[in-house]
């Protein structure tokens, strides 16, 4: 065992339905499973925890009987039932969410339970899988795998996409199941809820804890300290012995030859001793200190077709604070954001920016970087081997090492990261921007445990404004000091605390929006609805259109700015009255066009925020 500890798997109440013995896997050349063992019995209530590339999902796909080890057994009891969900579900073979859960049923399966299942998840059945939005193509995954009820459920992140009312959902869904489950996942809350013991995937093995996740970091750091203790006592034994050879008493040679012998084991025991990976080094870049005030919005409010997003707000946000923002999928959390920041325009009232606000904003979609740039480009803009973090200039390399990239990585194109390594280079980017002022829309998103430990240790300390988007409870509890929260029909409430201080002053957690879809009890998946007509789906054209509308925006706003320039020349009207007036009607024309493309925007980036989560 690494560290030099003996473990084995405790013996189960029950023969395991899927035994994992001895696994070892590596790709190009790295190692990453190295003697892993890995027992699911019935009922079982398992979570797999470890770093970002440690092999957990490598795991879970061999205990699925998708991948073949490079070394090792596996055992599936031959009359098991087993369902694997996997980070990105493949729903390219069905023409319809329906047909691709009706296809996981397998015999004896229950078509009325699985329409259920997809009407509790927001789904009709009826979307075509060509369409699928990530969240989409995530609830129909969870669908196809429940509906089975099988033996043993493997979850490979199933929060990821979800908003808060579909995570709460969930989570109560998976713990009325009898199936055994096996779950990955950063929702600390979501394991906590649903482990009864933990799986621990270390330098290329599994240790067990037979408790729940709420347990785990304390264990695990008393494994480390451990380690670091034998490590010392290791250090300090070659010390003395190397003391020894230089300065003892001479002595028989045979005494002197095993010595000798057993200074080198030491040394060479020292030498291979796998040590805990690295953690990643987060410091933000801060600009000079903002005034008091941030934000101020005076009853503000925005609608589109008449249904407000944002009615009557008044709020301050003043230096320091630490605001929350959570509502489910659709409500406007990310307009709300775009008309705080001065992003968006409000209908009615007004918003004032403080004096010397400086932004840094880290988006959901993770899209800001052209995917065909380098890890190296991406940080420094292509801009050559010099990134400045903190007002100083730092090399690349040496950045990138801080958020455990190592130097081969430098020259991989972007496409090809780990959502993790996307999301962790993301950061790295926002917090090396100068700010006062930190948005963050769902940072959380594919980062490990270690590393969100550490962003919430840098929020806790950074002394500027924050401003946060999540779904992810724990991360709001720990670092919030309020929530503004979406009580619908454009109403936003703010409470103090964190997310768990805001349910109690309210009675209840984020709510589901009324489904745009009914669906009578019993109807099969993929069968028409008429009573209702089904939720717009978003179109490669509305997608393009809401990619290239803030670059159009941008260059309209620059021309309606040169145009009030020249309207404001002195002694332009009554020196060339005809000039005066046709610059005075493009004017109004370019405004009325930033007004339709501002709608435009708004109707569009709602649609996308309610389809995919």
């Amino acid at each position: 065992m690494a560290g030099g500890s003996s473990w084995s798997h405790p013996p189960s109440m029950s023969s395991p339905l899927i035994h994992l013995k001895d696994i070892a896997h590596g790709f190009g050349g790295k190692r990453l499973l190295d003697g892993a063992e890995l027992a699911v019995g019935k009922g079982d209530r398992l979570c797999l925890v470890g770093r970002n590339g440690s092999g957990k999902s490598t795991l879970l796909k061999i205990a699925a009987g998708l991948l073949e080890p490079d070394r090792g057994e596996r055992y599936a009891h031959p009359s098991a039932t087993v369902q694997y969900l996997a980070q990105e579900p493949d729903l390219t073979a069905w023409p319809t969410a329906g047909d691709y859960v009706l296809g996981g049923l397998g015999e004896g399966g229950d078509p009325h339970a699985a329409a259920q299942l997809l009407a509790d998840l927001g789904l009709t059945g009826e979307e075509s899988t060509a369409n699928l939005s990530g969240g989409e193509a995530r609830r129909a995954a969870l669908a196809r795998v429940m509906a089975a009820e099988p033996d043993i459920l493997l979850l490979d992140e199933p929060t990821n996409h979800l908003d808060l009312p579909a995570i709460e959902w969930l989570e109560s869904a998976l713990g009325r199941l009898k199936s055994g489950l096996v779950v990955i996942s950063h929702d600390r809350r979501f394991l906590s809820a649903l482990s009864r013991a933990t799986l621990w995937v270390d330098r290329g093995q599994v240790r067990r804890m037979e408790k729940g996740f709420a347990d785990f970091e304390a264990w695990r750091d008393d494994i480390l300290e451990q380690e670091e203790r034998d490590a010392q006592k290791l250090a300090r034994k070659i010390a003395a012995e190397e003391h020894w050879l230089r300065y003892g008493v001479t002595a028989r040679r045979k005494r002197n030859v095993r010595r000798l012998g057993l200074l080198q084991e030491l040394r060479s025991k020292a030498r291979t001793r796998s040590g805990p990976v690295g953690n990643v080094t987060l410091t933000a870049t801060e600009a000079q200190e903002s005034g008091k005030l941030v934000i101020e919005a005076s009853a503000i409010g925005k609608a589109f077709g008449g249904a407000p997003v944002v009615h009557n707000l008044s709020m301050r946000i003043a230096r320091g604070a630490r605001l929350g923002i959570v509502g489910p999928n659709g409500s406007g959390k990310t307009t709300l954001i775009n008309l705080l920041t001065g992003a968006l325009a409000p209908d009615e009232g007004s918003v004032r920016i403080g004096v010397s606000v400086a932004l840094a904003t880290l988006d959901q979609k993770r899209e800001s970087v052209d995917p065909d740039f380098t890890l190296k480009q991406a940080m420094t803009d292509d801009r050559g081997d010099i990134v400045e973090v903190g007002g100083q200039p730092r090399h690349v390399m040496g950045y990138l090492k801080d958020f455990l990239f190592s130097p081969e990585q430098a020259n991989t194109p972007i496409s090809v990261l780990s959502g993790g390594e996307r999301g962790r280079m993301m950061l790295a980017r926002a917090l090396a921007r100068p700010a006062n002022l930190l948005v963050l829309d769902e940072p959380t998103n594919d980062l490990d445990l270690e590393t969100l430990d550490l962003l919430q240790e840098l929020l806790a300390d950074y002394p500027g404004t924050l401003i946060l988007v999540s779904h992810d409870r724990d991360f709001l509890d720990r670092v919030c000091t309020s929530i503004l929260m979406s009580e619908g029909r454009g109403r936003w409430i703010e409470y103090a605390g964190g997310y768990s201080d805001m349910i109690a002053q309210r009675g209840a957690g984020v709510d589901r929006r009324p489904q745009a879809v009914t669906r009578a009890a019993g109807a099969k998946p993929g069968a028409a609805a008429p009573e209702a007509p089904s939720a717009r789906r978003m179109t490669f054209k509305d997608r393009h259109l809401l990619e290239t509308l803030p670059g159009l925006m941008e260059a309209v706003a620059r021309d309606i700015a040169k145009l009030e320039t020249a309207l404001a020349e002195p002694g332009l009207y009554s020196r060339d009255r005809a000039r005066y007036d046709k610059a005075a009607a493009l004017l109004a024309e370019l405004q009325r066009r930033q007004t339709e493309n501002e709608e435009t925007w708004l109707r569009l980036e709602m649609l996308r925020e309610e389809t995919e989560g």
